[in-house]
């Protein structure tokens, strides 16, 4: 599979006319399916490292570091993908891409920003019933970021 760059990001969103919004069950959807593969990032980059580590050398860390460690992989999940592919593997799945509101590739302040909205947006609800009454059916850190959820037709 083609390694996608920012640059042809970039090309593909200049020539991009018109983006239909992501709907806000797709987004659901996509949102689900995430949870499910967040489980091999989760073990992959949190679990089985520390696993190692006390079967080696018969230590446990502190909880703190476990709780660091878990921040700084999803962060680096997420703003990877999206600043990077503009999108998770989940959003791919779903055919959805996360695209600055000018229409363009994410900058990664904005993704930064995206990311640290989104947690509690997502766990309290209120970026779902933002998106009840936003004009675009956007959620509330999208809006704040300056992002889109746009439904995507990706080539291989």
């Amino acid at each position: 599979m083609k390694e996608t760059t920012s640059a042809t990001l970039d090309a593909v969103a200049s020539n991009l006319r018109t983006v239909v919004l992501a709907t806000r069950r797709r987004r659901l959807a996509a949102m689900l399916y995430e949870l499910l593969l967040l489980i091999g990032v989760v073990g992959g980059g949190v679990v089985l490292p520390w696993v190692a580590v006390g079967m080696a050398l018969g230590w446990v860390p502190p909880g703190w570091l476990l709780w660091l460690q878990l921040i700084a992989v999803l962060t680096a999940y997420f703003v990877w993908h999206w600043h990077r592919r503009g999108a998770t593997l989940a959003m791919k799945t779903w055919r959805l891409r996360l695209l600055s509101a000018d229409g363009k590739p994410p900058s990664l302040q904005q993704c930064l920003r995206r990311y640290m909205l989104a947690w509690p947006s997502v766990l309290t609800g209120l970026g779902l019933l933002w998106s009840l009454w936003d004009r675009d059916g956007q959620w509330w850190h999208d809006r704040v970021a300056g992002t889109r959820v746009v439904e995507w037709r990706w080539e291989e």
